[in-house]
């Protein structure tokens, strides 16, 4: 089996309030929106970021991102009044990771490759 898309799908109570938030974290409005509920951000050809309203499951997903620069990152977040817990050092010293929470405690990790 061949896969050619991730759609990392964010459970959100308020989806108003939640697609507001998530453009200050991507930086940009949504690309799109499909449907009553969903907004997608497209990250790139093969990773798509879909919120969607679904108030019973809000909160309990974890999505990670890889970025160049993660001191820039949180720095960018910052001036969207976005917080991020201070980076550490994981995968036995080859990584670094920020955690942010979106409004409904869903947890969105930002990674650092070290090497």
């Amino acid at each position: 089996m061949r896969m050619r898309t991730v759609l990392a799908v964010v459970p959100v109570a308020e989806f108003e309030k939640s697609c507001a938030w998530y453009e200050g974290f991507f930086g940009q409005p949504p690309d799109t929106r499909p449907m009553d509920g969903l907004a997608e951000w497209h990250l790139s050809e093969l990773g798509v970021v879909q919120v969607f309203q679904e108030p019973d499951r809000a909160g309990r997903t974890a999505v990670n991102f890889t970025v160049d620069d993660l001191d820039a990152a949180r720095s960018e977040l910052s001036g969207h009044n976005i917080a991020s817990t201070d980076p550490q050092v994981v995968s036995a010293g080859r990584q670094r990771l920020s955690i942010i929470q979106d409004p409904d405690g869903n947890q969105l990790g930002l990674i650092e490759s070290l090497s």
